[in-house]
């Protein structure tokens, strides 16, 4: 292999994805034969793993002591592979180093890896101009048309190595945090202020004591680095405008059996079993009347109270805005819906209701996803 290109994996094998079955482990579909494979990607990945979806795996063998003979490395989105291997991305990061790929960081040298500094370990340890330079890697595969998001669960973890980075930082050792979006058509890159927005007021909080960069790459089909990489926007007025906890949000709910309920001035409502998306918003506050939501013990006062109370699972989907968008949520979840409830959470709108009922789950309907991509990414795209 020329030195001048970059191949992770020397040999792919197709399958298609079935489902999750835990965060490290999927069901796939390989020659007509349904196994498992390891996921080395502990992320939601809703928009990515959805049923049907083309993976590129490879076969481990039957190697002593290996619990699954496959490992899922990437997954075609759009026809766009998309790489999961999150510890990959590392050797991404070393190969665009050595080779002076990453602007800005041209005269960088690699020290070493898992390099400790305080209580964490960072991925790099480098030397530039003589002085040392701590880089932590960031693994971005949440993308709509052209805004890449960071990162797409909560990560605790995350947060701290910004704090503990930015620490350096201001005690003389510079710092930096690379996101590297799978994904070519990127062009600008926002903290996921609807998923984490801790992770996103701390992103914003420390930009003058970190160097951030976001560099967007693409994949060939067999996984091999594309020459166009290319260093994406970060657009500090809108984290600044949007990254706050006002907003709108969809709360999905299961509920397992036929059930009758009274609910307020609605009477007597018959709700089918299946999944539930309930639409509301909050101006501020919206992290607490999400609590509030997914809470079973308390007072009865939004119709979802009533509904909360039967359903066996539940689950919070936050869209921060500092624009109203609960109506245009629920006008589009009202097209992918197989019944509705009429009157439902509407009383002090013109909607005919903000409550909708699908027969399976939301998050394994690629309708539904791309609701949920165009009102939490694709729709800032006009503003940019």
């Amino acid at each position: 292999m020329d030195e001048s290109t970059l191949a992770l994996f020397p040999h792919l094998i197709t399958g298609t994805f079935i489902r999750r079955l835990n965060r490290f482990v999927i069901e796939c579909d390989i020659g007509s034969r349904a196994v498992s494979a390891h996921l080395p990607n502990p992320g939601r990945l809703w928009e990515l793993l959805l049923p049907g979806r083309t993976l590129s795996l490879v076969d481990n063998g039957e190697m002593p002591g290996r619990k699954m003979r496959y490992t899922a490395v990437a997954v075609e989105r759009s026809d766009t592979p998309v790489l999961l291997h999150t510890q990959r991305t590392n050797t991404v990061v070393r190969w665009l180093i050595e080779h002076k790929k990453i602007p800005g960081m041209e005269r960088a040298h690699i020290v070493k890896a898992e390099a400790p500094a305080g209580r964490s370990r960072f991925d790099f340890l480098l030397t530039e101009n003589d002085r040392p330079f701590y880089l932590e890697v960031k693994s971005c595969t949440l993308f709509g048309n052209r805004i890449a998001m960071f990162p797409d669960a909560v990560t605790v973890r995350g947060r701290r190595h910004l704090e503990e980075l930015a620490a350096l930082s201001r005690g003389g050792v510079r710092s930096a945090v690379i996101f590297v979006i799978h994904f070519p058509h990127a062009r600008y890159f926002l903290p996921d202020y609807h998923t984490d927005l801790a992770f996103s007021r701390t992103f914003y909080e420390l930009r003058n004591d970190l160097t951030y960069k976001a560099l967007a790459v693409t994949w060939d089909k067999d996984l091999t680095l594309g020459t166009d990489i290319r260093e994406v926007t970060i657009p500090w007025n809108m984290i600044a405008r949007e990254a706050n906890d006002g907003g709108s949000y969809i709360f999905i709910l299961h509920l397992p059996l036929d059930t009758t309920l009274t609910v307020r001035k609605l009477g007597r409502v018959n709700f089918p079993k299946g999944y539930y998306l309930y639409v509301g918003s909050a101006k501020v506050n919206l992290s607490k009347r999400l609590e509030r939501h997914l809470r079973r013990k308390k007072n009865f006062f939004w119709h979802i109270d009533y509904l909360r109370d039967h359903a066996d699972r539940c689950m919070a989907l936050p869209i921060r805005a500092s624009s109203p968008l609960e109506h245009d949520i629920a006008a589009a979840l009202n097209t992918v819906a197989d019944w509705r409830i009429p009157g439902f959470g509407s009383s002090d709108c013109s909607c005919n209701t903000h409550l909708f009922g699908m027969h399976d789950n939301p998050v394994d309907n690629y309708h539904f996803i791309d609701i949920l991509i165009n009102f939490r990414i694709n729709r800032l795209e006009k503003e940019l």
